[in-house]
């Protein structure tokens, strides 16, 4: 993230993460009780105002006692007073300070039943000294009263990325990058409706849904409705704190989202907008649990991989109209046998409407590049029913240090609008990318741009086996050999051979797994 928010994102999370060295508290012990602290200070800031609204309207001489029902009747949770952020402040020296914020954190939820068993209660943990304590208090108590929009919100989305970075492998698990999530939603566009994220981690795709609707000047909390599942109790409460903390509610629930979707009855067929980054070639899944299940109209993959199982839950969820944007592996585009199959079935009912290919090094967890899908049920009757466009966004990035890329608001805005002139709606310019788009696009209207994008027919798609992959239908961009073309092509062939080394580790890995279980089998 970056912007002007930078000014206080960033000392916030030094002075913190500085605490954590000096709590010998590994980043996964620290992370959920340095959330629901900024979460406390959210909370105790939207009450203060509320308050301070409340007791100014109150007529002179009034008897008239405020409650409960008068915070909330403006959207503000109810801080009862062992709450309050200025009276944990103001406790003496000596006093344990964990033990008045988990108090706190528990009468939070007393008051506040969408929140029961959410928020941290952690704070006498080993490493969370008082002094820890104090000092995380204080730091963000340096958030300032007087803040406009969705500061904490963003406050809390840069913790959530800054800990998953920490995190490692296990970080990926909450946490989608925002630039990905950016422009799924809008390549999307959830104006209105039902959105469901069946592997929803800490919420992301909702909270940018949201911001999405309110940079259209419309109020998401009308809007939109939120449902999501996650198999981890932790997660469930991060992607909870993380909706309140942006002044959002939804129905989140604990669920294997394998054998039950849980959210909103059995989901199939519901849903306006399916949003996700489900986790990419997971094993194991228990096949024989989904014999029969409607999710799984199009037959389950005979190879002990998930993705297409992933594809279809997000496929069945949606309604006539519904339209699905998700995260998947490279790999599954051009999957062979009983995927192929699957693919082919999922082609031609006429749902798939945009592929998008993104490089590596996006994600905090993994190096390999991937897919973005899109499905539109409802593009069955439209002029596009009979083609998919494949957009090549492997050379458009930012490069944030040398393990991590990420797309600016401009490119995000860019690649959005090459969607929208192929679906003929009205392009944008908020980010100022009118100029970029005018030079591929000079009458505004759609065309292919070869190393770029490309529409084509399901016919072709046939031809080429029933593949996914933009890169077999969009081809190389025409350009003059120089010393930049030669670098440029160089780096891409360098990415490449990244790309298929970590992959060939990957399967390694899994063979040696697999002789080791058959060996000790014997």
């Amino acid at each position: 993230m970056s912007g002007p928010l930078d000014d206080l994102e960033t000392p916030l999370w030094d002075a913190a993460d500085n605490m954590r060295a000096n709590s010998g508290l590994r980043s996964s012990e620290y992370s959920t009780p340095v959330l629901g602290l900024i979460f406390l200070r959210f909370a105790d800031v939207k009450f203060a105002y509320a308050d301070q609204q409340l007791r100014a309207e109150l007529p002179a001489n009034s008897r008239r006692t405020i409650g409960p029902a008068d915070y909330q009747a403006r959207g503000v949770m109810y801080l009862p007073e062992v709450a309050r952020y200025s009276r944990l402040m103001r406790l003496p020296e000596g006093a344990d300070i964990g033990t008045a914020l988990n108090e706190a954190m528990r009468a939070i939820e007393a008051e506040n039943p969408d929140l029961r068993d959410t928020l941290p209660k952690t704070y006498n943990q080993p490493g969370l000294t008082r002094d820890v304590l104090w000092s995380l208090l204080g730091t963000f108590a340096n958030i300032p009263l007087d803040i406009e929009g969705d500061i904490f919100g963003k406050i809390y989305e840069y913790f959530l990325g800054e800990f998953a970075k920490n995190e490692g492998s296990k970080g990926g698990e909450f946490f989608t990058p925002t630039a990905i999530v950016k422009l799924i939603v809008e390549i999307l566009e959830p104006f209105h409706g039902r959105i469901l994220d069946p592997a929803c981690g800490s919420g992301g795709m909702f909270v940018q849904s949201a911001r999405f609707v309110q940079n259209h000047r419309h109020d998401p909390n009308a809007e939109i409705s939120i449902y999501g599942q996650e198999k981890t109790r932790e997660t469930v409460r991060l992607c909870k704190m993380n909706l309140a903390v942006h002044g959002l509610s939804g129905d989140i629930r604990e669920a294997n989202t394998y054998y039950e979707q849980v959210a909103d009855g059995n989901g199939v067929g519901h849903f306006d907008f399916v949003m996700a980054n489900p986790p990419f070639n997971v094993d194991g899944v228990d096949k024989s649990r989904l014999a029969g299940d409607p999710r799984y109209a199009f037959g389950l993959p005979r190879v002990d991989n998930a993705n297409y199982l992933w594809i279809q839950e997000f496929y069945s969820s949606l309604n006539d109209h519904g339209r699905a944007g998700f995260v998947m592996a490279n790999s599954a585009s051009d999957a062979r046998n009983s995927e192929q199959d699957i693919r082919r079935r999922l082609i031609e009912s006429r749902a798939v409407d945009v592929m998008v290919a993104v490089g590596p090094n996006f994600f905090y967890t993994v190096t390999l590049p991937c897919t973005l899908w899109f499905l539109n049920k409802g593009k069955r009757t439209t002029p596009r029913a009979e083609t998919v466009l494949f957009l090549d966004a492997r050379h458009i990035f930012t490069q944030i240090d040398r393990a991590h890329r990420e797309f600016t608001p401009q490119q995000i805005e860019y690649l959005a609008n090459i969607v929208r002139l192929y679906r003929a709606e009205p392009t944008e310019n908020a980010h100022e990318s009118a100029a970029l788009l005018a030079e591929q696009f000079p009458d505004g209207v759609y065309r292919d741009v070869p190393g770029l994008c490309k529409v084509a027919t399901i016919t072709e798609i046939e031809a080429q086996g029933w593949s996914l992959n933009s890169g077999r239908y969009v081809g190389v961009a025409e350009r003059a050999d120089d010393d930049e073309d030669f670098r440029e092509r160089l780096e891409l062939l360098y990415e490449e051979y990244e790309t298929l080394t970590a992959a060939a580790h990957e399967l390694e890995d899994r063979i040696a797994a697999n002789v080791t279980t058959l060996l000790e089998a014997e």
